[in-house]
């Protein structure tokens, strides 16, 4: 019978874990601080801002929101950006994208201290994943290595498929994958037959964007499948990048869309943000 990964059960543990962290900080005088900037109207941004913020709350996190217009300059962000980089009371810093078409994107990330990138999108960060020696690692990717420890999944001498080769989600996940002794390919939309590569993994991390794109047929029987995708098909129904009915008659285990990957992403900027108060109490001894 194919085990469904519970990734709401598996971050509310996490998130206690968190909360506990936040009190033994509180007890040294300490409040780990997140600020979350968002510029525009965007319905989805807002909809993760709200969420995010409620999650800093649940933990004892102290949260600092920043909404602007969406008229707003990249010189005012920039400043913003310098301003939180230098407050103490904030270890990490969000900046919500996408951005208006008048913020250079690239510009902006990299502007954020890269001992408050919570989201670890700055470039180095992203070199110092690269090489083994993370100081934060992005949410997402984190959040799938995090699901697949916490099911007893070892990842040395498997064959990883990651579907998806973008900076937030493919590229990150990868380099994880491999810092654990996986054999790891990655595929895109250029792959030539693709089904083939799919069938060969022990473990498939999907993360392309595409609804259902991948085939249950595709999978190898008894394969490990992560779902990153979160596609929106007609006025309500959530699906992800994987087949999912088709894929549950071949595969061990499986993430639900919803309620899979998605809690992960938010407990792991909690957990980055803390993970950045701590630093600054050893960084005081």
């Amino acid at each position: 019978m194919t085990q469904i990964i519970d990734g709401k059960a598996i971050a509310a543990k996490i998130r206690s874990e968190i909360a506990n962290d936040v009190k033994t900080l509180a007890s040294r005088g300490i409040q780990p601080g997140l600020a979350v900037v968002l510029v525009g109207e965007d319905p989805a941004s807002k909809v993760y801002v709200s969420m995010k913020e409620k999650a800093c709350q649940a933990v004892g996190i102290f949260s600092d929101e920043h909404k602007l217009p969406a008229e707003t300059s990249e010189a005012e962000l920039l400043a913003l950006i310098d301003k939180l980089n230098h407050d103490p009371r904030i270890h990490g810093i969000l900046v919500q994208l996408p951005l208006p078409k008048q913020i250079d994107t690239e510009k902006v990330l990299e502007a954020i201290s890269p001992s408050k990138d919570a989201d670890g999108f700055h470039p180095y960060n992203v070199g110092r994943l690269m090489i083994g020696k993370p100081l934060f690692q992005p949410c997402t990717p984190y959040g799938v290595m995090i699901m697949l420890k916490e099911t007893g999944i070892d990842l040395k001498g498997k064959e990883v498929v990651v579907v998806g080769r973008s900076n937030i989600v493919g590229k990150p996940v990868a380099l994880m994958c491999l810092q654990q002794h996986a054999t790891v390919t990655i595929c895109h939309s250029r792959t030539r037959d693709l089904a083939a590569k799919v069938g060969q993994a022990d473990i498939l991390i999907a993360a392309v964007g595409v609804p259902e794109m991948i085939k249950g047929a595709w999978i190898k029987p008894g394969a490990v499948v992560i779902d990153v995708g979160v596609n929106r098909v007609g006025d309500k129904k959530l699906v992800g990048d994987v087949e999912y009915a088709a894929a549950c008659e071949r595969a061990s285990a499986i993430t639900p869309v919803p309620g899979g990957v998605g809690p992960m992403t938010i407990t792991m900027l909690l957990y980055n943000t803390v993970e950045s108060a701590k630093r600054t109490v050893h960084s005081e001894k």
